[in-house]
């Protein structure tokens, strides 16, 4: 057993938290709020109850939640042997919470970066201790993902990488290794990917739903890329996009206006309730039938997913 701490309570940050306590570790989960964090653990606990009819392993939602000690005070984690972060992809907020980290851990501490898009040579050098900063790109949802991108910065030492190389096995995750460089594999392809399928509503090529049966029905895809957009969230999806944008100055990588729009409108995906479709008991039964005149109201009425 290995005590970790897990910074930011959101989606990812309950996914991870849950994935090290299935598998016996001793876990402190902190955000800067109380109500992130009783999210975070009603969130997990759902999950728990419903792995085994998502395909995955039966799961005791009380034993997971027993390993799991929850605080708004970084203080919970002076006594961790790895810290993984998994805050907004906002490098002034991570570069804050670094130096913070720095004071608050023990010395011999791991910090793992949970980032989709910012190489990790930088996050290291935002601490005292860039030899103890990896990179594990964790993919949503975490306990049902069966591998990780591994990324060692430039200062990354042969014992942290062990670490990390350790901890991840232990969660029965693969780690695929990958060199640093902005947006690693996944991301710089998934995001180019998604943002393009929002180019499509945006320019009134064609609705969500059709775009997203392309990929389901022409190339097998379990999911479009708008519903993965959706499932990831709008405002974590349009925030790597502006990374990767700003890092290479390529236009590729422009973000599209759609998503601003969403972002700016509270429309995120699942989280919310809407984003490209609708969610919950109340969403309509029919599919997206809107989206062709390429601005918000391209998403007013979707699908319940």
């Amino acid at each position: 057993m290995t005590v970790v701490g897990v910074v930011g309570a959101g989606i990812m940050g309950a996914g991870v938290a849950q994935n090290l306590a299935q598998y016996g570790h001793s876990v402190r989960l902190v955000d800067i709020s109380d109500e992130a964090l009783r999210a975070a653990l009603d969130r997990i606990e759902l999950n728990c109850r419903m792995s085994r009819m998502l395909g995955g392993p039966a799961v005791d939602a009380a034993e997971v939640l027993a390993g799991i000690t929850v605080s708004t005070d970084l203080g919970l984690l002076a006594d961790a042997e790895v810290v993984i972060e998994n805050i907004p992809e906002d490098e002034d907020l991570k570069r804050d919470l670094y130096r913070r980290l720095d004071e608050v851990c023990q010395p011999g501490c791991v910090f793992v970066a949970n980032t989709s898009a910012i190489p990790i040579t930088r996050i290291g050098s935002w601490t005292k201790r860039p030899a103890q900063v990896a990179g594990v790109h964790f993919m949503n949802p975490v306990p049902m993902k069966p591998a990780v991108e591994f990324i060692p910065g430039h200062h990354t030492s042969p014992e942290a990488e062990h670490t990390v190389r350790e901890l991840l096995a232990s969660m029965d995750k693969k780690a695929i290794d990958v060199n640093d460089a902005c947006g690693f594999i996944s991301n710089r392809i998934s995001h180019v990917f998604m943002n393009e399928a929002a180019y499509l509503v945006y320019e009134g090529v064609a609705t969500a739903e059709a775009v997203d049966e392309v990929f389901r029905s022409c190339f097998g895809h379990p999911m479009g890329p708008l519903q993965t957009l959706d499932l990831i969230g709008v405002d974590t999806v349009l925030q790597s996009i502006e990374v990767l944008y700003e890092h290479f100055a390529d236009s590729k990588y422009r973000p599209c206006p759609l998503l601003k729009q969403m972002a700016d409108a509270g429309l995120l995906g699942r989280k919310s309730g809407q984003g490209f479709y609708r969610y919950g008991p109340d969403a309509p039964g029919s599919a997206d039938r809107a989206g062709r005149n390429g601005h918000l109201t391209a998403v007013r009425s979707g699908s319940d997913i």
